[in-house]
This record gives C-alpha cells, sequence and structure tokens, in this order.
C-alpha cells in the first residue's frame, strides 16, 4: 500500500500547469480566507466603534454642570451658627440670585428662579454646615442651573426655536444673557455626577449610591463564590471518584453557566425574599443572586486551571512523601492561582454588569442615599442607568449615557488587572 501511494506520487509532475493552476486555486482561497477575517474583525471595530462614538456625543455634556456664582455675607444677614438649621436659607439664596436678575417684577419671578436649580438653598445650607468658616465675611457659592437652562447653555435648546416649543422662554433667555455678560456663569466638571447619590432633578443626580451598592454586592459576591467555587472544583478535580453521579454534576454546572441571569433573578426573588424574608434592594440579596450567577463559571475556569498544572508536579509532591491535600494545597493550587485570580475578577466583571437579576430583587428603587452596609437599600450601576433610561426629562439622556461610560470603566479596568494578573504570574509549561 505504501509502495503503490508512493509510486502515485513520484508519478505527479508537480511543475505541470495542472498543478500550477491548483496551487493557485488553494494560495487564493487561503488569500480569501484571510480576507474574510480582516473583514470580520473590522465590523466587529467598527460597530465597537460606533457604540463608543455615540455614546461620547451623548453623554459627554453630562460631564459638565452649568453653575452660576452667588455672593453672600450671611454674617450680615444674621445666621446663628448656633442656629444654622433654623434660617431662612431659602429667602437669604434667591435674594442673592435676583441680584443678577436686576428689577424682575413679582410676577416674573417664578420664571426667573426656575431657571436654578430647586434645591440651592438646601445645597448652600449644607455648604455652610460642612464648613462654618463661611459664615463670616462675604463667601461665594456655585448653584447648579436647572435642567432646562442647564441644556439651553449646553446648546441643547436652540434659541432660534419657537418659545412654544422650547423648555425655556423668551424672558428666561434674557435673564441667562445678562448673567453671562455679568461672567457669573461657568461649566466645571460635574463632580456631582460621582459623589452625588440620585435625585428626581437631573442637574443633580449622581452614581454615588449606584457605585456604593455595586461595591456591596460585589463583596458580597466574591465572599460567597471564591471560597465555594475553588472548593467545589478542587473536590471535583482532585478527590471525587469518577462516576454517572460527578458526571451528572458537571453536566449541571455546564448547564448553569449557560443559564440566562434572569432565571437567576428568579431564583433569588423566591428564595432569598420570598422564603428568607431577606429585605427587598439590599445588596446583599444582590450579592446572593450574583454569586449563584458566578458560581459555575468560577468553578469550570478553577478546574480548568487546575488540569493546566503538570502532573509532574504532583506526582513529584506525592513522590517525596506529601500526602494529598499538601500536593494539592502546597503546590498544584498556588501554581493554578493566577488563573484563578484572573477567571474571578472576569466573573465579577460579567457580574458587574448584569441587570435583569437585579431588577427583579428590588435594587431599581428609587434610592437618594448612599447605603451604608450589605442591608441597607440600594441600587447598582446597570439598575441606576436603567432607572435613568426610564426618566422623561432630557437631562437624564445625557446622564445615561454618561452612566454607561462610567460603567465600561470599571469593566475596562477590571479586565484590564485580569490581563496583568495573567500575564504577570502565569506559568508556561
Amino acid at each position: 500500500m505504501a509502495a503503490s501511494v508512493q509510486s502515485a506520487v513520484q508519478s505527479v509532475d508537480w511543475k505541470s500547469a495542472e498543478m500550477a493552476a491548483k496551487r493557485k486555486s488553494r494560495y487564493a482561497a487561503e488569500g480569501r480566507l484571510k480576507i474574510y477575517g480582516l473583514v470580520a474583525i473590522a465590523i466587529a471595530l467598527g460597530f465597537l466603534a460606533f457604540l463608543l462614538t455615540s455614546l461620547t456625543y451623548t453623554g459627554h455634556k453630562a460631564f459638565t454642570q452649568s453653575m452660576v456664582t452667588i455672593e453672600l455675607d450671611l454674617s450680615a444677614a444674621g445666621v446663628d451658627k448656633n442656629k444654622v438649621m433654623d434660617a431662612d436659607w431659602r429667602k437669604i439664596t434667591r435674594e442673592a440670585l435676583l441680584v443678577y436678575g436686576g428689577d424682575i417684577p413679582r410676577r416674573d419671578q417664578k420664571q426667573y428662579f426656575s431657571m436654578f436649580t430647586d434645591q440651592a438653598a438646601y445645597l448652600v445650607r449644607d455648604e455652610v454646615i460642612a464648613d462654618p468658616s463661611k459664615l463670616i465675611g462675604k463667601q461665594s457659592f456655585t448653584v447648579p442651573l436647572s435642567d432646562p437652562a442647564d441644556q439651553f447653555a449646553k446648546g441643547e435648546i436652540n434659541r432660534d426655536t419657537p418659545e412654544d416649543q422650547r423648555r425655556i422662554s423668551n424672558k428666561q433667555i434674557e435673564y441667562f444673557d445678562a448673567m453671562v455678560a455679568k461672567g457669573v456663569i461657568s461649566r466645571p466638571f460635574n463632580w456631582g455626577l460621582i459623589f452625588n447619590s440620585d435625585s428626581r432633578f437631573p442637574e443633580l443626580a449622581g452614581l454615588a449610591g449606584a457605585i456604593a451598592g455595586s461595591f456591596w454586592s460585589l463583596a458580597v459576591c466574591l465572599a460567597i463564590s471564591l471560597p465555594t467555587g475553588i472548593a467545589a472544583a478542587i473536590y471535583l478535580e482532585e478527590f471525587a471518584p469518577k462516576n454517572r453521579w460527578t458526571d451528572l454534576i458537571e453536566v449541571n454546572i455546564n448547564n448553569l453557566a449557560a443559564v440566562p441571569s434572569i432565571i437567576f433573578g428568579l431564583l433569588g426573588l423566591a428564595v432569598f425574599l420570598g422564603w428568607f424574608g431577606l429585605p427587598r434592594s439590599a445588596p446583599l440579596v444582590g450579592g446572593l443572586v450574583l454569586s449563584l450567577m458566578t458560581l459555575p463559571t468560577l468553578i469550570i475556569t478553577t478546574r480548568n486551571s487546575l488540569k493546566s498544572v503538570p502532573s509532574s508536579i504532583r506526582e513529584a509532591a506525592l513522590g517525596v512523601g506529601a500526602s494529598k491535600h499538601e500536593a494539592i494545597f502546597h503546590h498544584i493550587l498556588p501554581l493554578a492561582m493566577p488563573a484563578v485570580m484572573t477567571g474571578t475578577i472576569i466573573s465579577l466583571a460579567r457580574a458587574l454588569g448584569e441587570t435583569a437579576p437585579l431588577l427583579l430583587i428590588g435594587m431599581n428603587a428609587f434610592i437618594t442615599s448612599e447605603p451604608g452596609g450589605v442591608m441597607d437599600a440600594a441600587t447598582a450601576l446597570p439598575t441606576q442607568i436603567y432607572i435613568w433610561a426610564d426618566s422623561p426629562e432630557r437631562g437624564f439622556v445625557a446622564r445615561t449615557s454618561a452612566a454607561i461610560l462610567v460603567l465600561l470603566g470599571f469593566l475596562i479596568v477590571m479586565n484590564g488587572i485580569a490581563i496583568y494578573l495573567r500575564q504577570r504570574f502565569e506559568r508556561r509549561w
């Protein structure tokens, strides 16, 4: 048989025109395959670029906030440092704002004051409470403009649009132009987007509560899924007998890794809220649900990491007298730990972006303060984006895109850490 094959090969004229045509056809097919791959990559990168460009174009204006600077002499206004809460802050703030409006008739003052956030008086009060030195002498305070005025300042509202078709009147435009001429309007970086909690007023709404809620949820998820996942993987890989029961367990773990996340949300709603009676909207419940979702992936990743360690290391440890658990915990697991940590971070990054399970357990409530622990009511970054996307105010459109960019930033950082750990500590055999 071998002789006949060798004879057939030798009888082929490799320099003939027929063979040259076949080689050319094969090379052409290979070239087309490369082109198809490059086109696929270009399309994927194009969609990614379109997504990021669209989000940046829509959300970049939310990273700045139009502010008006007012001058207050609180000592002259008679504010007692021992009775700060009793002062008429609304009156004090409005009198300072009227300085820039001039002699405004009483019937027009409602339009004028609506150009500034409705919470201006409380913002000034809280700033004074945080820094009592502002009670002495003339001090400067910055107050955010209301959402319509802020949109107008950012060019989202065209002054040439008929008055009945825009959210800001001609008189308000005159007042705004007068304040611009006096140099009291500014657009600094909107730190409130990061350090404020949620609010019904777009100019004051921020992500601090959602970031804290995501942190507590991921902390609970990590505390449960990491030790449980590693222990389960070690048992299945190193100790469990190979029979139909372990095969059934492995099949179910693989299937759970592909279950839609909303199913885990339904499970958390029925078990943690229904049977156990845990508080709704709490990061504890969110972390428990996310840990159920990440456990299958973490178990599979850890098992693959343990398999990647050469068997010679295990055999050498056992050969010098180490017990099985000593070989695992002193030799195999430390060598597999970089890959385990990489898989853990990637699993947490996936959990950070999950929305459906958190919606089902109520982490989409309107929360105006940061959670102080795992039992306090909270939202998370994905659910906060969902809440803002469902809000009718125009100012939340830009804030929704900005929140998505913040979430993408966290995901990129977490994946970057995973890549660094893999490249820094991974052993190649």
